[in-house]
């Protein structure tokens, strides 16, 4: 059973938190405390899965106790459930915070993004990745796009545009905004999957307050893990976001599902820069086992790390509150089946466009792509697309070898 700890200065808020949910008292094990102070003592004794607390309490409000979760229990999930939404308490709450959660919140919402957390720590097995993903604030960015957005956002003519082109281009600026915008900080009623998007929802003001004073983004600052090259894999990510998209356009999908699958396939591995910005011996070790034994590299990462890089960036993207389509995706890009869903999804165009792209020089058998599943593809009766979405991908290879 989850242990899920509420924090509120006012009895009162936190009675009617516990009527609220007393529907759910079978699935959680639930203790409700008065203050920040008597929410640490709590952790300190008994292990919690979520932190939920209230932003505005005396002595330390809600984003100090949950700066604190974060360095003493990191591992724990953190929301913050308030009724106030000034700029600034918004842009306090962004580093120490998972997700957002509005008042007044019914019983079934709170109930959805409760669950959901719950679900996904169950993803990670490692306690240590699980503390290590929920610890990051940011993804972090090539040094040249960092430099790239904070020249644009010290601009006098700064232009969301180009802001929107920029933060499309990078996993960790695409992630972090997505993670803002589909909260509710902002209070959308449909979920958003375009990063340029989201960023012209938040515009040059708030963009600008996030990155230069709360430094909402970070820059890579570790050297190459042997075995990654990080241009490779952003380049890389870039295609199959946009392959993914092609991959759907082609099958006539909705505009909704081409913005999740390029989303998707842009942050596909999110987590392979997650295991290489925090352990990058290991990881290395880890890629020298794939180069030297012909191992793959879910093989190598699930038997040195007890995780893969999809389990542990779905964890972290799932963990933002990104789309579900967008969690999935990641989380199965290399084992589709695991996956519940039959039909055009986002999971099956960054599968196959992911596994295209990783060897666009096979023949036209998908029996020849290493890293296709075919039994996945053909139960989907999708095995006749095989070759024409091999097409698209030799035409955006010859585009950008072009260029």
């Amino acid at each position: 059973m989850k242990r899920i700890l509420f924090v509120d200065d006012e009895e009162n808020v936190l009675h009617g938190l516990r009527r609220m949910l007393h529907p759910f008292r079978k699935e959680w094990e639930m203790v409700f405390t008065i203050g920040s102070e008597a929410a640490l003592k709590a952790l300190a004794q008994t292990e919690f899965d979520v932190v939920v607390s209230d932003m505005r309490m005396p002595c330390m409000d809600g984003a100090q106790l949950l700066n604190e979760v974060k360095r003493r229990h990191p591992q724990v999930v953190r929301i913050i459930l308030s009724g106030h939404s000034e700029m600034e308490t918004i842009l306090r709450s962004v580093g120490p915070t998972h997700q957002y959660l509005a008042k007044p919140c019914d019983s079934e919402e709170l109930k959805k993004v409760i669950t959901r957390a719950c679900a996904l720590r169950d993803l990670l097995s490692e306690n240590a990745l699980r503390a290590l993903a929920s610890q990051m604030s940011s993804i972090p960015s090539l040094p040249q796009t960092y430099t790239e957005i904070v020249t644009e956002l010290q601009s006098p003519e700064a232009s969301i545009q180009r802001i929107g082109q920029i933060v499309s281009k990078d996993v960790g600026m695409a992630a972090k905004v997505l993670q803002l915008v589909n909260s509710a900080f902002f209070g959308l009623r449909h979920h958003v999957s375009d990063p340029a998007q989201a960023a012209s929802f938040l515009g040059v003001d708030t963009i600008k307050a996030l990155v230069l004073s709360v430094h909402v983004f970070s820059q890579l600052e570790f050297a190459d893990v042997e075995g990654l090259c990080l241009d490779t894999l952003w380049t890389h990510s870039a295609m199959t976001g946009a392959l993914a998209k092609k991959i759907i356009s082609e099958e006539d999908g909705s505009e909704q599902l081409r913005g999740d699958a390029l989303t998707a396939g842009l942050l596909h591995d999110t987590g392979k820069l997650i295991l290489a910005a925090n352990l990058p011996e290991r990881y290395a070790e880890v890629l020298s086992i794939v180069r030297d034994d012909g191992a793959s590299l879910c093989e190598a990462e699930r038997q040195h790390l007890g995780n893969t890089h999809a389990e542990v960036g779905a964890y972290l993207l799932g963990l933002w509150g990104l789309p579900d389509p967008i969690v999935e995706a990641v989380a199965f890009h290399h084992t589709p089946r695991g996956c519940l869903g039959e039909g055009l999804t986002p999971l099956m165009a960054v599968h196959v466009a992911n596994a295209l792209m990783h060897a666009p020089g096979h023949s036209a058998e998908a029996t020849d792509i290493p890293s296709l599943d075919v039994e996945y593809i053909t139960q989907l009766g999708l095995l006749d697309r095989v070759t024409t979405w091999q097409s698209l991908c030799s035409e955006m290879a010859e585009g950008a070898a072009a260029q």
